[in-house]
C-alpha cells in the first residue's frame, strides 16, 4: 500500500510524555500491520524533549535522521546524532531531548510483542 507524502497526517504533541515544548509527529503509512502501532517521523525543535517512559508489551525503535540529542536508555545517558539507532524493548524505558541548534528528526517504529 502506497501512502503519498500529501496523505501523511501531521500532528503536534505538546509536552509529549511529560517532555518539554512539542513534537511534530508525521504518520508515514496510512495502514500498518496488526502488530505495529507507530511508524512515524518525530521532529523535536531545539530544546524540546520526549519525557522518560517505559514500554510494556512492545518494542520501540528510533533511527536518528538529523540533528543531535541526548537519550536516556533506562538509567544510562547517551549523546546521539544522525545515523544512530536506539532499541527499547518491553519492560525498558527511554526519553530523548534535542540538545542541538537545529531540529532533531527521528524515524520511530513501535512493534507490539
Amino acid at each position: 500500500m502506497l501512502t503519498r507524502a500529501g496523505e501523511q497526517k501531521v500532528s503536534i504533541r505538546e509536552y509529549m510524555r511529560g517532555g518539554k515544548e512539542y513534537v511534530r509527529q508525521k504518520t508515514l503509512s496510512a495502514q500498518l500491520p496488526e502488530n505495529a502501532r507507530i511508524f512515524s517521523t518525530l521532529t523535536l525543535i531545539p530544546g524540546a524533549s520526549i519525557g522518560y517512559h517505559v514500554h510494556e508489551g512492545e518494542t520501540e525503535l528510533f533511527y536518528f535522521v538529523e540533528g543531535h540529542g541526548r537519550v536516556q536508555d533506562d538509567d544510562r545517558f547517551y549523546d546521539v546524532c544522525e545515523g544512530d539507532c536506539l532499541a527499547t524493548f518491553s519492560g525498558h524505558g527511554h526519553g530523548v531531548e534535542n540538545t542541538g541548534s537545529r531540529d532533531l528528526v527521528i524515524v520511530a517504529t513501535i512493534i507490539k510483542d
